[in-house]
């Protein structure tokens, strides 16, 4: 099985410097010219079904990438962003004045943060390998071998690091941009093996997040 990792495009969320979580940023304008981008760069990469995320960030994302490709969009809630309770849709800026300890411990070793009423990044792990080893169980007995998983950054790294065995603290390791696309493939004799990683060449323009 071949597996592209996309993170959903742009939003004013990411631009602006939010902690989006759940918190439902739709795509902004330069978000939907590099989903465009994005869904041209894959038109041949014989995708056969799209998994996304529900937040509409993803799902548009989704959407513009099944217009090239065909294939079938499914909402999958195992893909679904982190929940991180009372940071989302604030400023970063201003949850670093106001939780200087834990805003340290996201920036350093985020796999140990715990916030209450928020998921962790090892929950996140859990659930969304578990979804992933789901589907490429079932799917290659229904003749599919190639799929996209359309995402958001905090699912994709412990994603990525949790199928790979990465050992904590991993976050920080793997990064992926908005609207990137990396590739795993799964072999019966040797697993999974990351192919690609942050794919970025069929983007002009983009914003580099650093925490």
């Amino acid at each position: 099985m071949r597996i592209y990792l996309i993170r959903h495009g742009e939003t004013r969320g990411n631009k602006e410097g939010y902690f989006r979580g759940r918190s439902d940023f739709p795509l902004n304008e330069n978000g939907i010219v590099q989903a465009k981008s994005l869904a041209v760069a894959l038109k041949n990469s014989g995708i056969q079904k799209i998994f996304s995320s529900p937040l509409s960030r993803s799902l548009e994302t989704a959407r513009i990438l099944s217009e090239e490709t065909d294939a079938e969009v499914i909402v999958e809630e195992g893909f679904n962003n982190i929940n991180l309770g009372p940071w989302e849709g604030r400023k970063k800026d201003e949850i670093k004045k106001e939780y200087p300890r834990e805003f340290e411990m996201w920036i350093t070793r985020p796999e140990e943060l715990r916030i209450e009423g928020a998921e962790t990044i090892l929950e996140v792990m859990e659930r969304s390998v578990k979804t992933l080893e789901k589907l490429r169980k079932e799917l290659p007995q229904q003749g599919i071998e190639t799929i996209a998983i359309v995402t958001h950054r905090a699912v994709l790294k412990p994603l990525i690091a949790g199928i790979l065995e990465i050992k904590i603290p991993f976050f920080w390791k793997i990064h992926v941009d908005t609207a990137s696309y990396s590739i795993l493939e799964y072999n019966s004799k040797r697993g999974y093996t990351l192919k690609v990683l942050n794919q970025t060449s069929h983007l002009k323009k983009f914003v580099v997040e650093e925490y």
